[in-house]
């Protein structure tokens, strides 16, 4: 029988409710997030194989990628696993130490992946409006520059989220009604007003959110504008074609993350089962589109995974 309820400063465990009312389907919900979780791991093992072994993708575009692909591997591996126990094997006890660590992870990378798109478009911005000046103002020294500070952003504000959390009495059920430790899902559980530490989240993820998302769309806005400006009309359709791609999988990461972030503020009339595979999508779906948009569509790297298939072949 689960306790529902205990009066223990931190619980020994949470109970991971899935999503509520298709428990009955978890076992079908399952097969394709393991698909998605396979192509993810799969896709950008290979990126960062390829550009590891080629030295000629040593660029500051196909860098900025495998930072993005190393961001999208752990942020998947943190939760896909987790998930399909819990689907596949009914094993919905978390331990309360692993829930909060799961839960750094989920947010600081998160924060990562949203740097690591700026810096991409940042970097596709000085390729097509300056690209004279693209190496010596994207050198190997100013990125591994830009890398750390994406990193040190993404844990610097989210490292308070489980020192937050540690320090709250839980004296409510214990029940997490979500797929994975979500923050807010597991600060309701306390039994003391969490209002400074539940605006405390949704500042940081706002303020970081507007800032890259504004910053994106003005660098596009500007590439947009030097690519119709191009003489030759097969160079900007080729163009528009590439930036079109990574608007793409930018618009699926921000439109999710705004749906996730609006919920928790003011939805509160929104079905739980839509606000949890929302949320969900926002975790999965980036990491499996990242791979393919990046680097199947990009022809280098798309050109050497097919020459090194036609050697193993031969």
């Amino acid at each position: 029988m689960l306790p529902l309820n205990t009066s223990l400063p931190s619980p020994m465990s949470f109970f991971l409710l899935g999503i509520p009312g298709l428990e009955h389907i978890h076992v079908w919900i399952g097969i394709p997030f393991c698909s998605m979780y396979a192509v993810a791991v799969v896709g950008n093992v290979t990126i960062l194989a390829v550009v590891r072994a080629e030295r000629s993708l040593h660029e500051p575009m196909f860098l900025f990628l495998c930072m993005l692909s190393v961001t999208d591997l752990v942020l998947s591996t943190s939760t896909l696993p987790r998930m399909l126990c819990l689907f596949w094997l009914r094993a919905h006890d978390i331990a309360f130490d692993a829930c909060l660590t799961q839960m750094f992870f989920i947010h600081s990378f998160t924060a990562m992946e949203s740097g690591f798109f700026l810096a991409m478009a940042i970097d596709r911005y000085v390729a097509i409006c300056d690209p004279l000046r693209h190496a010596t103002i994207l050198t190997h020294t100013r990125i591994a520059k830009m890398g750390a500070a994406v990193v040190l952003r993404g844990v610097a504000f989210f490292s308070p989220h489980p020192i937050l959390l540690r320090q709250l009495p839980y004296c409510r059920t214990r029940i997490i009604a979500h797929t994975y430790c979500e923050f807010m899902a597991v600060v309701k559980l306390a039994c003391v007003d969490t209002g400074p530490t539940k605006r405390y989240s949704l500042s940081v993820a706002s303020i970081i959110g507007s800032s890259d998302g504004f910053f994106i769309a003005v660098s596009y806005a500007l590439i947009l504008h030097a690519v119709f400006r191009l003489p030759s009309r097969e160079a900007s359709l080729k163009a528009l074609r590439t930036c079109g791609s990574h608007v793409c999988v930018i618009l699926v990461f921000y439109s999710t993350a705004v749906f996730t972030f609006l919920t928790h503020r003011f939805g509160h009339n929104v079905a739980p089962q839509i606000h949890i595979f929302i949320a969900n999508m926002y975790l999965l779906v980036p990491p499996f589109l990242n791979p393919i948009v990046y680097g199947i569509r990009t022809k280098k790297i798309r050109d050497h995974v097919l020459s090194s298939l036609r050697v193993k072949v031969a």
